[in-house]
């Protein structure tokens, strides 16, 4: 199957943010502190994260993890606090501000995509936020998942199944059958047990085991790290 052209990539990404953009505008000071599906994170950290994803090149990625140890979660919180606003409001602007950025450390494109795709639903989902990303958006990272572990370990979840979707041309692999949306199989390809409610199938018992042996900590209140 072909791959779409980098730049009509670089579009749904740029397209994906604004989306998320148009929600954050609406949310209420409570909402920017509301528990998301991304672990511990906050409305306010995963939107920051956002930011710092679409803020760093490839050198700027590799002297922050050689900063870090290569420790990605020293990492992801450092650029979080270096791109979380005094206010949420200033963290929106932030965001707002790299809507067009077209900077990732890697030419792995879908994989930036499924970035804004994911955690823009792990923001939604748990606010009662009904917008979904369009077919276009979701496929490339669907195949883009199915084929790679890279910031989330998608391949091994879905290793041994064969996932289908029913909304759109999406499906790989062998083994038994998991069906529904392409969002719902690229959320739980992301790790997202939420999602595992919206699929069908004999395979969908073996992914749910797969997702909830690996889940985050129940959430706790957020403290931040002075780094």
């Amino acid at each position: 199957m072909a791959k779409p052209p980098e730049d009509d990539l670089w579009a749904l990404v740029h397209a994906e943010r604004a989306a998320l953009a148009e929600d954050l505008a609406g949310l209420s000071p409570e909402q920017w502190h509301h528990q998301t599906l991304c672990g511990q994170w906050d409305v306010e950290h995963v939107v920051a994260h956002l930011t710092a994803a679409a803020s760093l090149n490839r050198w700027q990625w590799l002297r922050s993890m050689l900063g870090a140890r290569f420790r990605a979660d020293l990492h992801n919180q450092r650029r979080l606090q270096e791109h979380r606003g005094n206010t949420s409001a200033q963290t929106l602007d932030r965001f707002c501000a790299v809507i067009n950025s077209s900077i990732a450390p890697s030419p792995d494109t879908p994989a930036y995509l499924g970035e804004v795709v994911v955690h823009a639903q792990d923001i939604r989902r748990p606010l009662g936020l009904h917008r979904s990303p369009g077919i276009d958006a979701l496929t490339p990272v669907a195949e883009f998942y199915a084929r790679r572990n890279f910031t989330v370990a998608s391949r091994s979840n879905a290793a041994g199944l064969r996932l289908r979707a029913d909304d759109g041309r999406f499906a790989a692999g062998t083994g038994p059958q998991i069906t529904g949306p392409t969002l719902a199989l690229v959320m739980t390809m992301a790790g997202r047990v939420p999602y595992l409610e919206d699929l069908r199938g004999p395979g969908v018992p073996t992914l749910r085991l797969r997702l909830e042996s690996t889940a985050p900590e129940p959430p706790r209140r957020q403290q931040d790290d002075n780094v």
